[in-house]
């Protein structure tokens, strides 16, 4: 079987050959420590180090050529060097202090959303979701891919996530009490905008999936009221989930860090119904499994942290999650990217376990 025909079975509860062997990327740091551990050098991306070990995604599962969200992005510019540090723009018009070497969270100084003044300039210079280069070649990815067995993926946005990054999460939930019909138009416009992009790119092709990026929440919760995603959210991701429906796309994967049990229920409401990468330290996906049964599809759940312990955690850890395996309508991954205190032996026995049960 194909990896496209494996993952379109185990999505919809089918039996296949078995469940596809995909996992979540890896840390900036993690590769560079890993060639010294026995990777060869020439591995050098994400998307080398999967195709490498023969992984089926999700780093390798090709994309329409669709810009969904900032377009053109802002060009990325170093405005001050601090030795250790620099003053950076990033691609999304941000203004904020990162490490020159490493990951960390960047330390923020001016977002690119403050006023609806520049709300207005965004959505005419970089939110006109009617120019015409943000559509590429569509019908030649879509067949490319299913030609050698992959599935293609819908990038169909963000309603929470893209604000949040624009204007900072104290910013974004400030506005939502006080200018909540200013935060509407803003969500109401890039709703508009992916149900424009599926109308004009759907109708040529088979597409296998959705994804979406929503980190709406952190480790005790979400970063806004149920409530308020019930009346604000869930009936636009429904329009968009419809809209997608129409052209038999019924996979819709929901990217959320932290603890998600509380937004569930709504994304399920909203035909948002494959939750990724369920990060163990904070959500359990075998309480949503038992919870949600098979109205929810499940990606992710393999807790990282296990992974650097050694074997013995590695041995429990997919036992932990064997049921899931065994039941179906779930893809097992690392809950987020490796990170470099996993060794290069500890992730190769890792996925050797994993094969031995998929």
């Amino acid at each position: 079987m194909t990896t496209q025909e494996r993952f379109n079975k185990a999505m919809h509860w089918q039996e296949a050959d078995r469940i596809p062997n995909m996992d979540f990327g890896y840390w900036d740091e993690t590769i560079p420590i890993w060639h010294e551990q026995g990777l060869p050098a020439y591995v050098k991306t994400n998307q080398d180090v999967e195709r490498y070990l023969g992984l089926e995604g999700t780093e390798i599962i090709p994309s329409l050529p669709v810009v969904n969200g900032l377009y053109p992005p802002f060009e990325y510019k170093v405005l001050e060097d601090k030795g250790q540090k620099r003053i950076v723009r990033d691609t999304e018009g941000t203004i904020c202090e990162v490490l020159k070497d490493g990951s960390s969270i960047p330390r923020y100084i001016r977002h690119t959303l403050v006023t609806r003044k520049d709300w207005q300039i965004l959505k005419r210079e970089r939110l006109d979701y009617t120019r015409k280069d943000r559509i590429g070649e569509v019908k030649k990815v879509v067949e490319e891919a299913h030609l050698v067995g992959m599935p293609v993926r819908f990038n169909a946005g963000s309603l929470y996530g893209w604000l949040r990054d624009w204007m900072g999460v104290e910013n974004f939930s400030v506005a939502i009490m006080n200018e909540r019909e200013w935060i509407e138009e803003m969500m109401e416009h890039l709703t508009e905008m992916t149900i424009y992009l599926i109308e004009k790119t759907l109708p040529e092709v088979n597409i296998d999936m959705a994804w979406w990026w929503e980190d709406m929440c952190f480790n005790h919760g979400p970063l806004i009221s149920p409530k308020l995603f019930e009346e604000l959210m869930v009936p636009r991701y429904r329009r968009i989930t419809d809209t997608l429906k129409k052209y038999n796309v019924d996979i819709n994967i929901l990217d959320c860090d932290g603890q998600i049990y509380q937004l569930v229920p709504g994304w399920l409401k909203g035909g948002i119904n494959c939750m990724f990468p369920i990060e163990a330290a904070h959500t359990d996906p075998v309480k949503l499994r038992k919870e949600y049964d098979k109205d929810i599809l499940l990606m992710g759940g393999v807790n990282k942290v296990e992974l650097a312990k050694g074997k013995t955690a590695i041995d429990q850890e997919l036992k932990r999650l064997y049921p899931l395996m065994e039941k179906g309508g779930y893809i097992t991954t690392v809950d987020h990217r490796v990170p470099p205190d996993v060794s290069f032996e500890n992730y190769l026995y890792y996925l050797e376990k994993k094969k031995e049960i998929l």
